[in-house]
């Protein structure tokens, strides 16, 4: 018999695609979120309870103020901003929407528009400087009504995002009309002296 001297053989190379090198994993930035994993049937799955939960229960968690992260159960995407924009739709559609077909128009204008990242800081701004005054007003009335005040802040969020929204869409059409005077004077200074 012919002993072969045994080579270790070269350890093959991973398939799995590498990470960069400063990505951090879900678990690393969910430290301190309550998770909840949404699963192919779009069922949610609410890890701190092990149970799985509804759509008005995540709601719910946003009411109280409950910091939390929807992630995709499969491959570990952040899907938070789909579940709000679900709950979002699923409020205006109901009886008392907050939004305007203005106002979402005026949204919908600014998406792939220069001044979308200027926008959204604005709205998110002006969001929770409102939240922020509301919860002043909340803070400093005692004895008034619940139903009192839920009716009188939905009417002052109603007309807010309105003049918001007029506002936004001024301050575009202006922009609009100095890049087209620059671009005018620009172009004129190309043009040919008679």
């Amino acid at each position: 018999m012919n002993a072969t001297a045994h080579t270790p053989r070269s350890p093959r190379p991973s398939r799995a695609k590498a990470k960069p090198a400063n990505s951090e994993t879900p678990a690393a930035e969910d430290a301190g979120l309550r998770v909840l994993k949404k699963y192919p049937n779009r069922r949610l799955y609410d890890t701190a309870s092990s149970s799985y939960i509804t759509l008005a229960e995540v709601k719910d968690l946003v009411m109280e103020g409950t910091k939390f992260v929807v992630r995709d159960a499969k491959t570990g995407k952040n899907l938070t901003r789909s579940i709000l924009l679900q709950i979002i739709l699923e409020e205006e559609a109901g009886g008392a929407p907050i939004f305007t077909e203005t106002v979402l128009a005026n949204i919908v204008r600014f998406y792939g528009h220069t001044m979308q990242g200027f926008f959204g800081a604005n709205l998110e701004n002006s969001i929770q400087a409102f939240a922020d005054m509301q919860k002043k007003m909340m803070d400093n009335a005692s004895g008034f009504g619940v139903e009192a005040w839920q009716k009188m802040m939905q009417d002052m969020m109603h007309s807010y995002t309105g003049q918001s929204g007029q506002m936004l869409q001024q301050m575009q059409e202006q922009m609009q009309n100095q890049y087209q005077a620059s671009m005018q004077q620009w172009l004129s200074a190309f043009q040919p002296k008679r």
